[in-house]
């Protein structure tokens, strides 16, 4: 998973003012907070859900894993528009989509009507987030400011992941639907089309229109590093939605002293995930990617393996604090596997890595649940998650040696 020794494309910036630019970080970070509120807000929808419709633990789960699944289809499918269209066109439509599907919770209550309308949201987002992430490359000049961008965007997703659920926990609460989340993060992506229609783009370079199409981004798939960092994100996805879909069931077994850890470990979680992003930023200026991706994976695997050997009282620590260690890993990975090609192939890259991220997001926990319903407890699901972390780390020793050698 070596970087290539090619530079990072250039971009002529003289064509776009700093102010532009500036705009284009602030658009991009909001859709990635708007995107982290309704994903993430999802493990507090399901118990309404469940209570309402009268389903199954396996028939509500389909509220986290429709949408998943939709945007690692839109990523992989539509991912190649952001190259084929340009970033603003895309952007735009996957904002538009995004807020109608929003505001179209207010004029239904089936479930099935529900999950139509999460289906529309990941395709929106496959949209959106595929030309997001060729356009931070755009305005990249260089390898290390595209890394450092990644992680200030995925700092607004962590953001995004502690406020969503803060919402919906406050409409509950005071007895307002958690519609209305969805509601208020439509009218939000109204605001960012408007924002992005009036936003200057760099202008890139783009090869033949004719080359730029769902085939040759599919071939994008047998690509040796492209396999490997889409690999490498899997894993690392796999690793942390363990965390905040299956850890509250996890921790409900504890009865140690700890109380109130083990009642705020999700928040502590996503709050050191969302920090850690941030201090990301300062931490890659001063060690080499591959250092910073080996020493945070291994530690991650850590605080999983604590977990396997000593149990929940151990859980109720380490599951948190693995947030801070995570938070630079996905960003890094991202950055990547994205800088190595060229900008005219940068959505259909940031496609692909979309693909497993979402996929990695549907189906990690889902094998984790059969898990420990074959064998009766939530931790032999953790096992698996320890297993996975191990993976991660392993390859990340292989990645660090490769540079030194």
């Amino acid at each position: 998973m070596q970087s290539s020794s090619h530079s990072h494309p250039e971009v002529n910036q003289s064509v776009i003012e700093s102010t532009s630019v500036a705009q284009i970080k602030i658009l991009t970070y909001m859709m990635f907070f708007v995107f982290a509120m309704t994903s993430d807000a999802v493990g507090v929808i399901i118990p309404e859900l469940i209570s309402t419709y009268k389903l199954t633990l396996t028939q509500a789960s389909a509220f986290h894993y429709i949408p998943m699944i939709f945007i690692a289809l839109g990523g992989l499918f539509l991912g190649y528009l952001a190259d084929k269209w340009g970033r603003k066109a895309t952007i735009i439509t996957g904002l538009v989509l995004f807020s109608v599907a929003c505001f179209l919770f207010a004029a239904g209550s089936s479930f099935l009507y529900f999950l139509t309308l999460l289906a529309l949201i990941g395709l929106a987002i496959g949209l959106f987030k595929t030309g997001a992430l060729a356009l931070i490359g755009d305005i990249s000049t260089n390898h290390q400011e595209h890394t450092a961008t990644m992680n200030k965007v995925e700092g607004f997703f962590g953001v995004g992941a502690i406020v969503g659920p803060a919402v919906v926990s406050y409409l509950l609460t005071a007895g307002v639907s958690w519609k209305y989340l969805y509601l208020c993060a439509g009218a939000l992506c109204v605001v960012l089309s408007l924002m992005a229609l009036k936003a200057k783009y760099p202008i890139t370079q783009k090869s033949l229109s004719g080359q730029i199409n769902l085939k040759n981004s599919l071939l994008l798939m047998k690509d040796p590093y492209a396999l490997g960092f889409s690999a490498a994100v899997a894993l690392y996805v796999a690793t942390e939605v363990a965390i905040y879909v299956w850890m509250p069931t996890l921790l409900s077994d504890y009865e140690g002293s700890m109380m109130w850890l083990a009642t705020y470990a999700l928040t502590i979680f996503f709050i050191l995930r969302a920090g850690g992003r941030f201090l990301g930023v300062w931490v890659l200026r001063h060690l080499s990617w591959q250092s910073v991706l080996f020493w945070f994976s291994t530690a991650v695997f850590l605080c999983y393996l604590g977990t396997a050997i000593f149990g929940v009282a151990a859980a109720v620590v380490l599951l948190p604090l693995s947030g801070l260690f995570m938070s630079v890993i996905y960003p890094t990975l991202n950055s990547k596997g994205i800088s190595h090609f060229q900008p005219s192939q940068h959505g259909a890259i940031a496609g692909v890595i979309l693909f497993f991220t979402a996929a990695s997001a549907a189906i990690a926990p889902l094998l984790m649940g059969l898990i420990s319903d074959i064998f009766g407890h939530v931790s032999f699901g953790f096992y698996l998650a320890t297993a996975f972390a191990a993976v991660l780390a392993i390859g990340s020793a292989f990645n660090l040696k490769s540079k030194q050698d």
